[in-house]
């Protein structure tokens, strides 16, 4: 079997899991099971926005940042986060679901990192510290989200004044979110819009928290 036919076979099931997925989804939000990790495990292949390394970049992180990985799946960008913000930093990791946390727990550990708290919790709960981060990323998340005011709510006290939520999403999620209803929902909250990566099917949004915020 060659290499384009392998390609061809994974991108059609691919496709055909995230239709399953999307179907199952109508009726309420359902975050992406573990059994499917290894579907958000890995970068896409077919766009830059959503590939681990680009969305670490666009941060412009700093050692001793205090970081949230919310929905952090599996672990994709956690550990590129611990390691972007080195010892002196901390990331914390937040998903719903222990077994996303177990997998990104075993992979920050087999890195090295001990700058990583893994937190059982969903968004929308008021959990979060105030103040705290200096960066938040959600990647594809806020489609599973199913009071997405709250969430926004609770980020924006979690974040430190000048700090940034980085808002990801990919077309080819199942729970896709356009560009205005993101901005809409942040700047209800009190939100500024601070930049803009890719395009309207995949891109990378960044919401500053005003200094006096």
């Amino acid at each position: 079997m060659t290499a384009s036919i392998i390609v061809l076979l994974v991108v059609i099931a691919t496709l055909v899991v995230a239709v399953a997925w999307r179907l199952a989804s109508r009726r309420q939000s359902l975050p992406c099971p573990v059994w499917l990790r290894w579907l958000v495990e890995l970068d896409n292949p077919f766009t830059r926005t959503n590939r681990a390394a680009f969305i670490v970049e666009t941060l412009a992180l700093s050692p001793g940042m205090t970081v949230l990985d919310a929905g952090c799946g599996p672990g994709r960008l956690t550990v590129p986060l611990a390691r972007s913000v080195g010892p002196a930093g901390r990331v914390i990791a937040l998903d719903i679901q222990p077994g996303m946390l177990a997998r990104a727990k075993t992979k920050a550990v087999a890195a090295g990192h001990t700058n990583v708290e893994f937190v059982a919790a969903a968004l929308g709960e008021g959990k979060l510290p105030a103040n705290r981060f200096d960066r938040v990323v959600l990647v594809t998340v806020l489609g599973e989200i199913p009071n997405r005011a709250a969430a926004f709510t609770e980020l924006f006290g979690a974040l430190k004044p000048g700090g940034v939520l980085a808002i990801v999403e990919l077309v080819f999620d199942p729970h896709f979110q356009s560009r205005s209803t993101v901005t809409k929902l942040a700047i209800s909250t009190g939100l500024g819009e601070r930049a803009f990566f890719g395009h309207r099917l995949a891109y990378v949004i960044h919401f500053e928290k005003p200094d006096g915020g």
